[in-house]
């Protein structure tokens, strides 16, 4: 099964998806952008970025990608991303914390907690 393929604007996005794409982006977008006919024949420039459910282009031009990072306060003024807003985000949405370690003591179980038919 193939992602679905989504063309928005940045201003549009959920937070989520903008905290990624700047962990993803630490040095701004304008050098990451690319062109593509829009359905209606237009040549448009937009962001690629990639989550585990869809393929995004994000639409703007050169002028809007370096706005959008000088507007930005999670970047410095050189465009570049904040090492503590970098570290936020990276803690935020690495993979690895999604998955803990149970903490359970296994002489606490009872046996109605057991189940004999677990593959687990």
């Amino acid at each position: 099964m193939s992602k679905p393929r989504v063309i928005k604007n940045y201003e549009k996005l959920e937070d989520e998806v903008l905290e990624q794409i700047k962990l993803f982006y630490p040095e701004g977008f304008a050098s990451h952008l690319i062109r593509f006919t829009d359905v209606n024949g237009r040549l448009t420039s937009a962001l690629p970025f990639e989550t585990e459910e869809k393929h995004y282009l994000i639409r703007m031009t050169k002028t809007e990608a370096l706005e959008i990072i000088d507007d930005d306060d999670d970047y410095d003024g050189d465009g570049n991303l904040i090492d503590g807003i970098r570290d936020e985000y990276a803690d935020k949405y690495d993979d690895d914390d999604d998955i803990e370690a149970a903490d359970i003591d296994p002489d606490e179980l009872s046996d109605e907690d057991i189940s004999p038919d677990d593959d687990d």
